[in-house]
């Protein structure tokens, strides 16, 4: 096998081998065939292709990390798509071109970042990934809505060691301001039509807000298939000029990445252009460590929870049919929504109080 083809491995290797077993009085034996059935990333595989002198490009994956999961994913993807008769009508999922990966930060409001790269030439930011909200926005033409590498933002660039920066739309040959006539722009009466379209965002945690004017430029994506290509999206983001609240303090220090149901979202505008399908998906595991992808319609063997879409103030809701505590379960049916950008899980009586009394008796 040439080193190229190992990484067409089947997702399970096969080695063929005899059994003997006695039979008769004579103690005679009869051999039958056995197979004996090798994850492609098992250890019996990495030893088979060690002694046969192939290498897996990329290297192997540890098991239970972001890269191994990907890797299986990525695979299952492909098989889907080639049963399917090829990838025409249902593009192949899309992420950042500096990968799937995810990380919680603790001490940068316990939220989940990714790293993504927007403008000509390219430039990269670590945002936090947030489903409670539809704008993405990056610090822009500011003074002092970015905190300074020191405290908690220090951890930021020594643990993460990636520089907070701020996105200069100068500085960027494919950047242009959105007008106020876009169907993106919600705040039509706070602008004439010559001046660009301003925008607000006001967040659940005390006084924080983001504020500033919106802009098109290009992100850089990574289609998610056996031969991954880079290719660039034009979206629409904010421009951040004046941050408060938590995001002078450690929350979102770099840009925040609002993955919510409204068209203005970025999973929306890639589904409206046509390069992926209206869905995204998001893992994270005990570690902090996780994935997203764009695109990912999931498998028809998972389980699945209806959404609580209202029109008025769409967000990712479902409803709560009941709640248990330990052997005591109760009726109790009322609606939630899933959002990355709390850190904590939040609820209201007589939900809150029914689990806090059940714990401490």
């Amino acid at each position: 096998m040439a080193p190229q083809l190992l990484r067409a491995l089947l997702p399970v290797l096969l080695f063929a081998g005899v059994a003997g077993s006695a039979s008769g009085g004579r103690g005679q034996w009869s051999r039958a065939p056995s197979l004996e059935f090798h994850h492609r990333f098992s250890a019996p595989v990495r030893r088979w292709a060690d002694a046969h002198g192939h290498q897996l490009p990329g290297g192997w994956p540890v098991p239970g990390g972001a890269a191994y999961v990907a890797a299986l994913a990525g695979h299952d993807r492909h098989r889907v798509l080639s049963a399917g008769g090829g990838a025409a009508d249902h593009p192949p999922p899309l992420t950042f071109s500096e990968g799937n990966a995810t990380l919680k930060v603790s001490n940068l409001g316990f939220l989940h970042y990714a790293l993504v790269t927007v403008g000509t030439p390219g430039h990269t930011f670590m945002v936090a990934l947030d489903t409670g909200s539809d704008l993405f926005w990056l610090p822009c033409q500011c003074d002092g809505c970015t905190p300074p590498a020191t405290g908690t933002s220090g951890a930021f660039v020594n643990y993460l060691r990636f520089q907070a920066s701020l996105y200069i739309p100068s500085l960027s040959s494919t950047s242009q301001a959105v007008p106020c006539n876009s169907d993106f722009c919600g705040l039509r009466k706070e602008c004439s039509t010559t001046s660009s379209c301003p925008y607000k965002m006001v967040y659940v945690s005390a006084d924080t807000s983001s504020s500033g004017f919106l802009v098109e430029d290009v992100i850089y994506l990574s289609t998610e298939d056996t031969h991954p290509q880079i290719l660039k999206a034009q979206i629409t983001f904010g421009c951040g000029q004046v941050q408060t609240g938590s995001f002078l303090d450690a929350a979102a220090p770099n840009g925040l990445f609002g993955l919510g149901v409204d068209m203005i979202s970025v999973p929306s505008i890639l589904a409206q252009k046509g390069l992926t399908t209206d869905s995204f998906s998001m893992c994270f595991g005990h570690d902090g460590i996780g994935r997203i992808s764009f695109g990912d319609q999931g498998s028809s063997d998972q389980q699945e929870t209806p959404l609580d879409i209202n029109q008025k103030h769409p967000t990712y809701a479902i409803t709560i049919t009941g709640i248990s505590v330990g052997n005591n379960a109760m009726d109790l049916e009322f609606s939630t929504i899933f959002d990355t950008g709390t850190s904590f899980t939040y609820l209201a009586d007589p939900a809150y109080t029914y689990i806090t009394e059940s714990v401490t008796t």
